[in-house]
C-alpha cells in the first residue's frame, strides 16, 4: 500500500513551507495567487487529503455528517442515495456507518455515536433508531424512529394513510379474506401500517381475523416461514398486504413454491417501493414512501440545525399507491 501523502510532501513538491500549504488549504490570507495556484496543483497531483481528525482539532468542525444505520439493506440504501444527493456541492461530506446487525438491539445508536462524535462528525442522522434520548454532543436528526416523533428533529412517512391505501385497494378489487404480514412490533411505523389495515377492514364492514396476521420482521428471509403458514391454510387468504416490500417479495416467492399464481390465486401488495419491487415477477404493487426524499429532508434539516437556522422539526411525507401487476380481483 502506498504511504499516505502528507502536508510536508505537498510543501516539498511545491517548494514552499508547511505553513504556506496550511494557509492555502484553509483559505487564509497572505499567500500570493501564483503560489496558491501552484500549491493547489500539487495537492491535486499528489492526491493529498487532510485527515478528518486533524481538521477537527484545528477548527472544531469536520464538515462531515454521519448517517448511522443498524445494517445496510434496501431501505437504508435509498436513504443514503437521497442524503448524498441533497448535499450536492455543499461543504459537507457524508459518512455512512454501521456496526453490522450483530451490534443491533436496543441502544445501538449510543454505541455508534460514542465512536464517531467529537472528532469525526459534526452531526448525525439516525435511521430507525431504537431510542431517541441520545446525548451525543452533536446535533441529531431521526428518520422513522421506533417510538415515533420525539423531541429530536424527525422525518417519517404517513404510514397510517399508506396502510389504508393498500388495504382499501385490495377491498376495492373484491377481496374479503386479506392477510397481513406485519413488520417489527417495536417500530411505530409498522404499528401504524397495521392500524391502517385494521381501519380499512372496519370501514368495509369486514371483521378482522387475527389468524390472518403474521410477523415478518421486515426481512426477506424471516418472511418466508410465516408466509408459508398463512398460504398453506385450507382457508388461506385471497390477498396479502405486507408491511414492507421485502416481506411481500418473500410472500410471492413462497406462493410460487406452493403452486399459487400471483395475482390469479393470490394478490400481494407491499410497502416502500424499493427498486426491487418493480423487478419481481409479476412486478409488485406497493405503497410508495419517498425514501430518498426522507434522506434528503433529513440532511437539509440537520444542516439547518448545524448552521443555527430555524426550521420545522417534524416532517411527515405523503405516501401513495403504486399499482403494478401483483394485484387483481379474486377468482
Amino acid at each position: 500500500m502506498a504511504p499516505r501523502v502528507t502536508i510536508t510532501d505537498v510543501a516539498l513538491a511545491a517548494g514552499v513551507s508547511v505553513a504556506t500549504v496550511s494557509k492555502v488549504i484553509n483559505n487564509r490570507y497572505g499567500v500570493a495567487i501564483d503560489t496558491s495556484e501552484r500549491v493547489h496543483g500539487v495537492i491535486q497531483q499528489l492526491g493529498y487529503e487532510s485527515s478528518l481528525v486533524a481538521r477537527s482539532l484545528r477548527s472544531h468542525r469536520t464538515h462531515v455528517i454521519g448517517i448511522l444505520v443498524a445494517e445496510f439493506e434496501p431501505f437504508s440504501a435509498e436513504i443514503l442515495k437521497g442524503a448524498g444527493g441533497a448535499l450536492g456541492d455543499s461543504e459537507y461530506e457524508l459518512l455512512a456507518y454501521t456496526g453490522a446487525r450483530r451490534s443491533g438491539g436496543t441502544g445501538w445508536e449510543r454505541r455508534y455515536l460514542s465512536r464517531l462524535s467529537g472528532t469525526l462528525i459534526d452531526g448525525a442522522i439516525l435511521v430507525t433508531p431504537t431510542v431517541v434520548d441520545v446525548d451525543a454532543g452533536v446535533p441529531i436528526v431521526a428518520i422513522d424512529p421506533h417510538t415515533g416523533s420525539a423531541e429530536l428533529p424527525t422525518v417519517e412517512s404517513d404510514n397510517l394513510t399508506g396502510g389504508l391505501l393498500a388495504t382499501r385497494h385490495l377491498i376495492g378489487l373484491g377481496h374479503r379474506r386479506i392477510g397481513f404480514m406485519a413488520g417489527r412490533p417495536d417500530l411505530r411505523s409498522s404499528q401504524l401500517r397495521e392500524t391502517g389495515y385494521l381501519q380499512a377492514l372496519a370501514e368495509a364492514g369486514i371483521e378482522a381475523d387475527p389468524s390472518l396476521v403474521r410477523n415478518s420482521d421486515f426481512r426477506l428471509e424471516t418472511a418466508r416461514e410465516p408466509a408459508r403458514e398463512l398460504l398453506s391454510r385450507p382457508d388461506r387468504p385471497t390477498a396479502v398486504f405486507a408491511a414492507n416490500d421485502l416481506s411481500a417479495i418473500g410472500t410471492m416467492e413462497v406462493a410460487l413454491e406452493l403452486g399459487l399464481d400471483v395475482p390469479g390465486d393470490l394478490s400481494v401488495i407491499g410497502f416502500d417501493d424499493i427498486p426491487e419491487a418493480a423487478r419481481t415477477t409479476p412486478p409488485l404493487s406497493t405503497v410508495r414512501q419517498p425514501i430518498q426524499q426522507m434522506g434528503a429532508v433529513a440532511v437539509k434539516l440537520l444542516v439547518a440545525v448545524l448552521e443555527g437556522r430555524q426550521t420545522e422539526s417534524h416532517h411527515v411525507l405523503p405516501t401513495s399507491l403504486v399499482l403494478r401487476a401483483s394485484t387483481a380481483p379474486p377468482r
